[in-house]
């Protein structure tokens, strides 16, 4: 596994190929990095790409020391962004590690969906959406960052689309369903149904993906009042990380 050090440079060179860069969001109990291109041209839409889980566990049991992930696919998916304005947000400790106070490996394991964490990362999708000049938006997140993205569009009222790439939408049926210990300190979308049906959603699911399979995506969809049930997209050749990042135009445009 690549160092953190090592990690941080691959997203780096992703962002400088496009002419992104990073920035730091102060946002509450955490400082969030993003990736931004260098210049910005206002528009009253905004797209913002929330990572995954990142490296949280080592082996399966051992938390990470540093959660930063080791393919940023929803970096790539933002970079991929055929038109419009578009931003990337990481999770909390991520690209930061121990340099950022608020981080203990709780924060991408139990915790991971925590109410602060959900708030920070409202918090920083304000101080993008001013430095855009944007009043409406779009979230886009990946795996668990597709949590988070429900999660936020269920408090906001500016939110005119949720997109989730093979997103975490009920990780009590995730930790059943994979028999490991519930995300205790977490918030949970699927409690958060009658302010997510009046939001337009599509979830994207693999066909082959064995950590969020289409059973679960569908499980959440069927949650919803018939007149309200979101759209679930199976790509029936994808996995949990294959080919996400190659298919930003047909993903985000194409199927709306």
């Amino acid at each position: 596994m690549p160092a953190p050090a090592e990690r941080v440079a691959e997203a780096e060179q992703l962002a400088a190929q496009r002419g992104w860069q990073a920035n730091v969001v102060a946002a509450g109990q955490f400082s969030l990095v993003s990736y931004l291109p260098r210049t910005i041209t206002r528009s009253p839409e905004l797209t913002v790409y929330i990572e995954g889980d990142g490296l949280a566990w080592i082996g399966g049991s051992r938390p990470s020391d540093d959660p930063t992930p080791a393919n940023p696919l929803a970096l790539r998916l933002a970079l991929a962004q055929p038109a419009g304005n578009a931003a990337y947000l990481a999770r909390p400790c991520q690209y930061a590690g121990r340099r950022d106070s608020a981080c203990t490996d709780s924060y991408w394991t139990d915790r991971r969906f925590s109410r602060e964490v959900v708030e920070s990362t409202s918090l920083a999708i304000d101080a993008l959406m001013l430095r855009f000049g944007a009043d409406r938006l779009t979230l886009v997140g990946y795996s668990g960052g597709g949590a988070i993205a429900a999660l936020v569009a269920a408090r906001r009222r500016d939110v005119v689309m949720l997109i989730t790439v093979a997103g975490n939408l009920d990780h009590d049926d995730w930790t059943t369903y994979h028999n490991v210990l519930p995300l205790s300190g977490s918030e949970n979308p699927v409690n958060h149904i009658p302010a997510l049906g009046k939001i337009p959603q599509q979830h994207y699911v693999g066909g082959r993906d064995l950590i969020i399979p289409p059973a679960l995506a569908e499980r959440f969809a069927d949650r919803f009042p018939p007149d309200q049930k979101p759209k679930i997209i199976v790509k029936p050749d994808f996995d949990h990380h294959c080919c996400w990042g190659e298919l930003a135009d047909d993903l985000f445009t194409g199927n709306r």
